[in-house]
């Protein structure tokens, strides 16, 4: 299939060079990289094995680009309203556009900004950063999973499922809204505690107290989900997701990266939404609220 890619941050950048270095036709729309991809190419140093793209299908304007089978969206969810002049020159009847960000809720806005497009949640376990012009950093993990949002074609969900393995991410189909809680577990948990407390994941999690914090952050979010309506989410999560955690190397979130660069984080969808739908559903995170809280503090008090 014809993919672009809008928003060729690590994560963009990091799964669309996976589906080029494989012999997928990948599209890269690029803000501040595009004069150094054009002349180097797309560097991706991984734990897992060095990688460089040249030439590279670049683009500084969406108008420029073909109209596309798959969109991937690795932009920040600040940034949505872009989407109105981004998308449509790659859109076509049957385009299925997978949103590869965090939070609750980014599908349903998407779908009133897109009504008859094609949509699917991309939730990415994947340690990567972009820290210079045209190169990625890929730390550790690098799998995503993919929830139907309203995709019409199962055969398009398969082949992209089926294309992101041969290229060598780890992906499946998971069920929309556990996909969506799921991830939400350890973002609203370790990317404002990471924020509010200054500091990385291993560090939260070596300190008694601050691990505790962490424990309790989690079990909110899965009650959260529980009472939305995710009865698959258990409190034996808690365990699976701190091991795995402990597995990572010390890891900055992203939201962690917007505060140090004095960028706006995502605190709409990775806190404020998730709380409202809960509290529609007679449950509340009063811990989650306070973090919010800190979060808008200091996120106004940062830029």
């Amino acid at each position: 299939m014809k993919y672009g890619i809008i928003g060729t941050g690590a994560i963009g950048g990091f799964f669309g060079a996976k589906l080029a270095k494989s012999g997928q036709e990948v599209h890269f729309l690029f803000h501040r990289d595009y004069d150094v991809v054009c002349k180097q190419g797309l560097q991706v140093n991984s734990y897992d094995g060095d990688f460089h793209l040249f030439p590279v299908h670049a683009y500084q304007h969406a108008e420029d680009m073909p109209q596309c089978d798959v969109v991937l969206v690795a932009l920040k969810s600040v940034n949505n309203e872009l989407l109105k002049t981004l998308l449509p020159p790659l859109l076509k009847a049957d385009t299925l556009v997978v949103m590869i960000q965090n939070g609750i809720g980014v599908e349903d806005d998407i779908q009133k900004m897109f009504p008859g497009t094609w949509l699917a949640a991309g939730l990415a376990y994947v340690c990567a950063a972009k820290t210079k012009p045209g190169v990625v950093d890929h730390l550790a993990q690098g799998s995503i999973d993919i929830g139907n949002y309203s995709c019409k074609d199962q055969n398009v969900m398969d082949k992209l499922i089926s294309e992101m393995n041969a290229a060598g991410v780890k992906a499946k189909e998971v069920e929309y809204h556990k996909a969506r809680w799921n991830k939400a577990i350890w973002n609203m948990s370790f990317n404002g505690m990471t924020v509010a407390l200054d500091t990385k994941t291993d560090a939260l999690l070596a300190d008694p107290a601050s691990n505790q914090l962490i424990r309790d952050l989690m079990l909110e979010v899965i009650d959260g989900a529980r009472a939305c309506g995710v009865k698959t989410l258990t409190h034996d999560l808690v365990d699976k997701i701190i091991h795995f955690t402990q597995d990572m190397p010390p890891y900055s979130p992203s939201m962690k990266l917007d505060y140090d660069f004095h960028r706006p984080m995502e605190i709409y969808y990775l806190y404020t939404r998730p709380i409202e739908e809960a509290k529609k559903a007679g449950y509340e995170m009063p811990k989650l609220s306070m973090l919010e809280a800190e979060l808008k503090f200091k996120e106004r008090n940062n830029l």
